[in-house]
């Protein structure tokens, strides 16, 4: 007879957040419809089982083809081969973990660097401030279990139209203009109140997310890597609570998040928000920066999705917990709200008993509360006490058994793609056509939305999120300097993503697929290396339920970006998924994001807006097969060409080309300086095709490469010129900035720039500016 505390412990450590029963559920049968990219499906298939064969061997039958095992199969593959390197590879799992070497005045130090991206879909759509913010708290903590310190966030969202009436506004939801910017309010206030930099920020607009909001925060952390002390608990070993009061904030949160909305979400799942608090987490950072704090830890988790009972019952095998030892928020909690509740900034670490009374002290030191509540048992069960009495006893095989096993059916549809990647030479309309684009809500300018965050806290920011004198030229990446606490460095990590709401939709494979190809080339364009990077994948769907046809987006998806990673000989070795994005009729845009994370080094750091005038400007335009995918060993070859010309300062200015085409990257170029375009008459590719993977750039050599494309050169008249036709800059930007001003105002008139003779005098009195050459776009120092 199991007690009501024990259903809800079940229900949350069953969720799809917590166990991912979804992705987990094994695939009986893939089928695919007829149509010309069938066989491509097919082959795509055939490969996928192939690797399975060769990383289970004689096991294959023990391991299912599901969702998980599609989506971690090309790592596993590259580890089986012995070349997936710099992984680390350890029990705890709470964030992607790399082992990197930076130089620190000189000297050569092992580093632990760690990303993880994570959404909080459900409780933003219902609450927006408090689900965003602690969207970017509960990224945090992920790494901060691993005792890295979060230097580095990025936000990417979804919504639908935020312009549209109020009257427009389905019964059972808030005002898209509301979510939108109620969202960015709240992420963006935890994150410069903890004091993270934000230097990359996207909103996608479409449809679809009206059926339920995208709000996804992504953090890199990093530490030195002797900070981190990895060890198993063993019997007797004490689990302490550090951090944050419980409450009953966020109870139920974890099985909210796996359900589809109905017309009573928004008005009955408000208890399921947790409640932010940034200074908490901020004295846990400092706190687990601290050698002598984090020796003493055997094994740490988070407390997210699930409270106590998930994050302490996930340390262990077997673990006893005394709820009546909890430190409440206030009086009248009960013993079912303090197991499940999901209250922000706390930490579960397992301590050697004798470790007990030092590991109070230290966190007392950074003012902050820690209790020793459970300890680490030879009995593998999960035991709760309350009042002394045990409310909850379950087995550790129960629980690892995560219910009844699930079984799915799939049908892959076949895609139209035939008005995506129309190719068009026609230039008689360009000036037409490249207004038109410049106004697309999914192109225009989001500088007033990027403006809310602070890119500059930590001292880390290597690129602004807009370049050039003028601060007009987006950055397509995310770079930062290594959080060193001593000394200086030149190393950094490099962050990308890779998505298209409407390509994916077209096609979830083409989509994913995509999506890989862009992320790498925005990590090429800003001269980091490639070859080093590593993804992790956030996937967002529809209610599956028994739909066949619903199972084939998720699968197509997986496919397609297991076929870039073979492609490209780049994988994901994380990632996250969120399977409930429907409303009543309403279904998000089938959703893979690709982030990519590389290391660098700051002073190669190549940014996007043009320097000088009289430079020639070339273009790398993937070439695709019958299939509209591209040619991934020419692709490699391209990018290995451009990054040795990066290496070698042949490069001033580099950007990816995305949605709208090389004729749009050509303008977001010009805008940071003002610096003019004279497209060549003799343009042969097609200016406003959307090239995922494409790069175009400047080059101090002429480049004879059959690769490249000549597009012209840059021009000191403030204008796009070309095809008998003269586009001022200023009318162009202004046409850009337009569209979001009515929901994220940008004001044009704020500070005033400092000339270039103070930004001299400024940057010969602040030794610590290595150069102000990416941020002024002409100067440097």
């Amino acid at each position: 007879e199991p007690s009501l505390t024990e259903i809800k412990v079940i229900d949350a450590y069953w969720s799809d957040h917590c166990r991912h029963t979804t992705f987990t559920t094994k695939l009986q049968e893939i089928n695919f419809a007829p149509g010309a990219f069938k066989q491509l499906f097919i082959d795509t298939y055939a490969s996928y089982l192939k690797c399975r064969a060769e990383v289970y061997g004689m096991n294959a039958a023990q391991n299912p083809c599901t969702l998980m095992d599609m989506a971690t199969i090309a790592a596993k593959y590259q580890r089986q081969q012995g070349v997936l390197h710099g992984v680390e590879y350890t029990s705890e799992i709470n964030a992607c973990s790399l082992i990197v070497e930076i130089k620190v005045d000189g000297v050569v130090e092992p580093w632990s660097l760690q990303f993880k991206n994570e959404t909080h879909n459900h409780p933003t759509e219902i609450e927006p401030y408090g689900g965003a913010a602690t969207c970017i708290g509960g990224a945090i903590r992920d790494p901060l279990a691993g005792r890295a310190y979060v230097f580095q966030a990025i936000r990417i969202s979804g919504a639908a139209n935020p312009l549209e009436e109020i009257s427009q506004t389905r019964a059972g939801k808030l005002a898209q203009y509301t979510i939108t910017t109620k969202a960015a309010d709240g992420f963006s206030s935890y994150g410069n109140q903890i004091g993270v930099a934000t230097t990359l920020v996207h909103e996608y607009y479409h449809s679809g997310y009206k059926a339920k909001r995208m709000e996804v925060g992504m953090v890199v952390a990093a530490a030195p890597y002797s900070n981190l002390k990895r060890r198993e608990p063993e019997p007797h070993d004490k689990i302490i609570l550090i951090g944050g009061r419980t409450g009953a904030d966020g109870c139920g949160g974890a099985t909210g998040s796996s359900k589809e909305h109905t017309l009573y979400s928004a008005t009955l799942c408000a208890p399921e928000v947790q409640k932010g608090n940034p200074v908490t987490e901020r004295k846990l950072q400092r706190l687990f920066r601290n050698p002598r704090f984090t020796h003493l830890i055997k094994k740490c988790n988070d407390l997210g999705a699930g409270g106590i009972a998930v994050a302490l019952g996930e340390l262990a095998p077997g673990v006893t917990i005394y709820l009546d030892k909890v430190l409440c928020k206030y009086s009248g909690l009960s013993a079912t709200e303090l197991a499940i509740s999901e209250s922000q900034e706390r930490m579960a670490i397992v301590v050697a008993p004798e470790s007990v009374a030092e590991i109070i002290k230290l966190a007392a030191a950074e003012n902050l509360e820690a209790q020793n509540i459970a300890k680490v048992t030879l009995d593998k069960r999960l035991i709760m006490y309350s009042n002394g009495s045990a409310i909850v006893d379950i087995s550790r095989e129960f629980l690892n058994s995560n219910g009844a096993e699930a079984s799915a059916h799939v049908l892959v549809a076949n895609p139209d793609l035939a008005d995506f990647f129309r190719v068009s030479t026609d230039t008689a309309q360009f000036t037409q056509q490249l207004i038109h684009t410049l106004s697309d809500l999914n192109v225009c300018s989001q500088q007033g939305l990027n403006d809310r965050f602070d890119a500059t806290i930590g001292a880390t920011t290597v690129l602004m999120p807009y370049g050039g004198y003028y601060q007009l030229t987006p950055s397509s990446v995310s770079v930062q300097k290594f959080p060193v606490e001593r000394g200086e460095t030149d190393d950094c990590s490099v962050v990308s993503f890779g998505f298209d709401p409407q390509l994916s939709t077209l096609s979830p494979y083409h989509g994913a697929s995509y999506a890989l190809c862009d992320a790498v080339a925005k990590i090429v364009a800003c001269g980091a290396p490639y070859r080093k990077i590593k993804f992790t994948f956030q996937e967002y769907f529809a209610k599956l339920g028994n739909n066949p046809l619903l199972w084939g987006q998720p699968v197509a998806a997986l496919l397609g970006a297991f076929a870039a990673q073979q492609g490209l000989g780049l994988v994901a070795i994380g990632g996250k998924d969120s399977m409930s994005g429907t409303f009543q009729e309403l279904t998000v845009p089938p959703t893979l994001i690709a982030f990519a994370v590389s290391q660098g080094l700051a002073s190669a750091i190549v940014s996007a807006e043009f320097k000088t005038s009289g430079s020639a400007v070339y273009a790398y335009l993937p070439k695709l097969n019958n299939y509209l995918l591209p040619d991934f060993p020419a692709m490699l070859k391209a990018y290995q060409r451009i990054e040795e010309l990066c290496v070698n300062g042949m490069v001033e200015a580099a950007m990816a080309v995305t949605k709208g085409g090389v004729a749009l990257t050509i303008a977001k170029m010009s805008f940071g300086n003002k610096i003019g375009f004279q497209f060549s008459e003799s343009v042969s590719c097609s200016l406003f095709t959307t090239y995922y993977g494409g790069v175009v750039f400047t080059s101090t050599q002429e480049i004879t490469d059959e690769d490249f494309y000549y597009l012209g050169h840059t021009i000191e008249l403030a204008a796009i010129c070309g095809f008998k036709q003269q586009l001022d800059l200023e009318q162009l930007i202004k046409c850009w900035q337009d569209p979001l001003q009515a929901v994220f105002p940008h004001y044009q008139d704020g500070p005033k720039l400092l000339d270039k003779g103070c930004i001299l005098k400024m940057a010969a009195t602040r030794p610590a500016i290595l150069s102000m050459r990416h941020f002024t776009g002409r100067v440097s120092v």
